[in-house]
């Protein structure tokens, strides 16, 4: 595997890890070079002075506008440079200048060596495994790993400590874990010693700037234009849909696209553990749960977001994600007048999904019999639209399936609609397949007809093409 490189700077040194460990990026290399290590030291030097020089007048940089407070930190930066370098007779090409300004301002007033990451948008998540290893995935492509570094395991502790002070948190033995959302929403979560035993951990879920349309999701192969015609009719015809998935499939990604058909006069409700939907109606209402604080208290839990909302006239209520008891909540949502609402689910297929949600029901703490539990599911749940990541970093819709009532009207039996069909690996180590019908026809396209919403049959026989 390749390090990437980003941006036009000079690489971190290359610091030694610990014994045993070998070379960091394949160079045969165990250390810094003479160079490498005076611009590490210049750096270093330069950075505490800055700060020292921001500590006599920091009362009023605090209360500059963001834009002034970055202009005044880095006329002063830029000073402090020009005296160092010269202190240390150490000449800085244009590169240089221009790289050590960027960090510098970087480990100041931003995420340091991650920052270009951050600012690059064909990234969607960062992961630092302690302060030399950070791994990216990218929008098109597998996980990899890159050559940026942290200069040691302080200098990443302070840029975890900015992002917990930013929001509120705080990280530290006794709360050695952290999951909250930045600014800009994207998911951070942060893992420190003692629980993270080769150094903190650090994973960032970026929050996409751009919304995905439909044909985005066409255009990448993720689903075929038959399969978004019959999802978009079921959203527009209330039908309650569940998206399930494994870790880092694109779930809430779909349930972002499958908004987009909701009319826009209509009042929906989002409840989600880190705000990450980005819906354009007209009229949302978002609602985010709150974690208990240090002393354990003041949570706020999805479940009780779910029965708040029902109190406030949502036409649609949308959770990002049912982890727990709020799955009976949300079932009877859907079986009391709230139909078209949807919610994501960790599940490795479509049948899991009932397994799923027959665990997490019992959670709710209320004592109710499988065969309860299996009818509120069948009369709630209309589809489960199912997705894989696969192995060359693409996310495919591997399933839609249609809920129906058992061979003897007892149970609950899931039929397949739609799938991708898998058909191996190009040259190129990419999946290859097709995205096609199962030759069944749902059985809730007669409601879906009688609604408004009628589906041309002829896009589930079995030799439609995507």
């Amino acid at each position: 595997m390749t390090p990437r490189r980003y941006a036009d700077m000079p690489a971190h040194p290359t610091t030694p890890r610990p014994s045993g460990s070998g070379d960091l990026r394949g160079t045969g290399r165990t250390g810094p070079t003479a160079r490498e290590q005076a611009y590490y030291d210049l750096q270093r030097k330069i950075q505490l002075l800055l700060v020292a020089d921001l500590e006599t007048s920091k009362t009023q940089i605090d209360q500059l506008p963001p834009v002034q407070m970055r202009r005044e930190v880095e006329e002063r930066l830029q000073r402090i440079i020009d005296i160092e370098a010269q202190k240390q007779q150490m000449p800085l090409s244009k590169n240089e200048r221009l790289a050590l300004i960027a960090r510098c301002l970087a480990d100041i007033l931003g995420y340091g060596p991650i920052e270009p990451l951050l600012a690059d948008e064909n990234v969607t998540e960062i992961m630092v495994n302690g302060p030399y290893r950070v791994w990216i995935d990218q929008r098109r492509g597998a996980m990899m790993q890159t050559d940026i570094r942290f200069h040691d395991e302080p200098h990443l502790m302070r840029v975890i400590e900015r992002i917990v002070s930013q929001i509120g948190r705080r990280v530290d033995e006794t709360t050695p874990t952290v999951d909250a959302r930045l600014k800009d929403g994207s998911r951070v979560n942060i893992v420190i010693r003692p629980i993270a035993l080769d150094g903190p951990i650090l994973t960032i879920r970026k929050f996409a700037a751009k919304a995905l349309q439909p044909q985005d999701l066409i255009d990448n192969g993720t689903i075929s234009r038959d399969m978004m015609l019959f999802l978009q009719r079921c959203v527009e015809a209330r039908m309650n849909i569940i998206v399930s998935g494994g870790t880092n499939t694109g779930k809430t990604t779909i349930l972002n696209v499958l908004s987009v058909f909701i009319p826009q006069e209509q009042r929906i409700i989002t409840i989600e553990d880190a705000a990450e939907l980005q819906l354009q109606q007209a009229h949302v209402v978002r609602m985010e749960s709150r974690p208990p604080s240090v002393e354990g208290k003041h949570q706020v839990t999805i479940r009780q977001l779910v029965a708040n909302a029902l109190r406030m006239r949502p036409d649609r209520i949308i959770v990002g994600e049912c982890r727990g008891g709020e799955a009976l909540d949300m079932l009877q949502a859907m079986n009391t007048g709230h139909e078209g609402s949807m919610t994501t689910l960790h599940a490795n297929s479509a049948p899991d999904v009932l397994n799923r949600l027959e665990m997490l029901v019992l959670q709710a703490g209320i004592d109710l019999p499988d065969r309860a539990v299996r009818a509120q599911i069948l009369s709630a749940i209309n589809l489960i639209v199912h997705l894989n990541h696969f192995e060359d970093g693409s996310r495919k819709i591997a399933s839609i399936a249609e809920l129906r009532a058992g061979a003897n009207g007892d149970g609950v039996e899931v039929v397949e609609i739609f799938e991708f069909e898998r058909a191996g690996l190009d040259e190129q180590g990419r999946v290859h397949g097709r995205l096609r019908a199962k030759g069944t026809v749902p059985r809730l396209l007669d409601e879906m007809e009688r609604r408004g919403y009628p589906v041309p049959p002829t896009i589930f026989r079995r030799e439609a093409r995507p």
